[in-house]
């Protein structure tokens, strides 16, 4: 009988310790499942209140208010536009792994797992309303979605519990075997709340579309006016066309995009609103978007630079806009710049994300093509890039005059206000530097010996560029043959016939722009105020 009664406690053991197990796995599989909920919920809500108020988008965007300019380089250096999907993958993958741990917790704490759910959801609610554009309102997808998460887990744990079962030796009840649970009820609760989350997240991307559609229908119904004043048609020789050479105009789809917003803006044209206020305006303007239309239309071709873009960096890009100049509409507003004594020297221009820009008010006022774009390369803005309208400086990085999806213009001082990327490092103040970049050939390149084209793109916007010198191995500088230029506010393309030779060598380049500078060779990060050095590439040629 001994033997017997050992063998069934041994068989009980078993049985709790296969049980045990199975048990802290669904613990977890709940766990991501009131993740799933919450993210679901959120989403739905999101859709009613405004989508940027969903949480991973507005704890991302916390990670981006707070992230040191050093790891924010990091990220565009080695990511490049697809940073913010990044980002949202990796806040996604530690939601999973605190939800799983948070499942295990609920089953011996019910009530603490259920606990820590609202802590979570509390953290999205204060992240949504502390973001600059936030509102009250924007806490409600976060805490529903942690409200509806916290009653899901604490009903999936209660599946879990421990259920005693008869021992087989007479009936008995084993209490070291307490090991089973209520697999069926855990089963259907799991599903029905699986299936009743993915309804929630599809119902939210349908009414999340439904809003959106009439920023995409006023896009699409939108026809650009043909410009008072068109851009001069580009010189034959300004696009060398050489292979590996970057076009002369970029298109839409291949324009570098570096901004903070995990969720692209879409604003209904017919809705948009500019308001123009603040110290030294006399007479303070609020327009739409058709007022924007009947006034005087300017074509020009701007080359774009973003500050983050290292030497021989790829975030540069060259389109054609169409819009107003901005100094007309100050103007109109009474605006005198600092020269003539005018009290405000910065414009801070707001968008609709929550994003501020400082530009100095006598850059934009003196004679440039300053302008709020409404359309690039020969269609509406596309929204990436600040669709409805968006502020174009030429001459100056994009952090300090690139605003998109605009809505409004405050006169002030830099020693009043500092913009958003002042207040984490950035100098208030950025004139693009001479710059000049190798697009071919690329680096580790083996080209056959004989003539080999190196060739590439210089820029040095509002100034141009006058002359452009390709080294190799240190030796003397050689002149290269610059392409046709189209304006001063553009890049040039560049050429220099290589007689190449067998062995490893490095190429450089440096250009000198209109005002008879020459590019810096002394390497200097991109913070504070835009990288300087002079772009080189190893090339070994057979």
């Amino acid at each position: 009988m001994s033997e017997d009664r050992d063998d069934s406690q041994q068989a009980g053991a078993a049985r709790s310790g296969r049980s045990r197990r199975a048990r802290a796995a669904l613990a977890a599989l709940s766990g991501l499942i009131a993740g799933f909920c919450a993210l679901a919920v959120a989403e739905l809500v999101a859709a009613v209140v405004r989508p940027e108020a969903g949480p991973v988008t507005a704890v991302g965007g916390a990670v981006i208010d707070r992230t040191p300019p050093a790891v924010k380089d990091f990220a565009v250096r080695n990511f490049g536009t697809d940073d913010k999907l990044v980002l949202q993958l990796g806040i996604l993958l530690l939601l999973a792994l605190f939800a799983a741990g948070i499942g295990m917790l609920a089953l011996r704490h019910r009530r603490l797992g259920s606990a820590a759910v609202l802590v979570f959801g509390l953290v999205g609610a204060v992240s949504a309303v502390g973001r600059p554009e936030g509102a009250p309102a924007d806490a409600l997808p976060s805490v529903a979605g942690a409200m509806v998460a916290a009653g899901v887990l604490h009903l999936l744990a209660g599946r879990l519990a421990p259920v005693p079962y008869p021992s087989p030796a007479a009936g008995e009840r084993d209490t070291e075997a307490q090991a089973t649970f209520d697999r069926r009820g855990f089963v259907v609760a799991a599903t029905a709340a699986a299936a009743a989350s993915a309804g929630a997240g599809l119902l939210g991307r349908r009414l999340t579309s439904s809003v959106q559609a009439g920023a995409a229908a006023s896009r699409h119904n939108l026809v650009l006016p043909v410009p008072d004043s068109a851009a001069p048609a580009i010189p034959s020789g300004a696009d060398l066309r050489i292979r590996g050479l970057s076009s002369f105009i970029t298109p839409n789809k291949d324009f570098y995009r570096v901004d903070t917003a995990l969720v692209v803006p879409r604003v209904d044209a017919g809705e948009w609103r500019l308001k123009i206020h603040g110290r030294g305006v006399a007479r303070p303007l609020e327009i739409g978007f058709r007022d924007v239309l009947r006034r005087e239309i300017i074509e020009r071709d701007i080359t774009l630079t973003c500050v983050s873009n290292e030497v021989g960096g790829p975030l540069v890009g060259n389109a054609r806009w169409i819009g107003v100049r901005l100094a007309d509409l100050l103007r109109e507003a009474g605006v005198r710049p600092p020269s003539k004594g005018g009290p405000a020297d910065q414009i801070v221009a707001r968008s609709v994300d929550g994003m501020t820009i400082g530009t100095p008010v006598e850059t934009v006022m003196d004679g440039r093509d300053a302008m709020l774009a409404l359309g690039m390369n020969g269609e509406p803005l596309p929204f990436e890039h600040g669709f409805p309208v968006r502020m174009i400086v030429p001459g100056l990085y994009g952090y300090v005059s690139a605003c998109k999806w605009i809505k409004e213009i405050e006169l002030t001082t830099f020693g009043a206000y500092d913009a958003y990327w002042v207040e984490r490092s950035w100098s208030q103040q950025a004139p693009i530097k001479t710059e000049s970049r190798i697009d071919t050939p690329r680096p580790f390149a083996s080209p056959k010996a004989g003539v080999v084209p190196v060739a590439g793109v210089a820029w040095a916007q509002h100034r141009g560029i006058s002359r452009v010198e390709v080294r190799v191995d240190g030796g003397g500088w050689q002149t290269a043959r610059l392409a046709a230029a189209d304006s001063r506010d553009t890049w040039r393309q560049w050429v220099w016939e290589w007689p190449a030779t067998s062995g490893r060598h490095t190429l450089e380049v440096r250009a000198t722009d209109g005002t008879g500078a020459t590019q810096t060779g002394d390497r200097v990060g991109t913070v504070p105020d835009g990288a300087t050095g002079w772009h080189s590439v190893v090339v070994d040629v057979p």
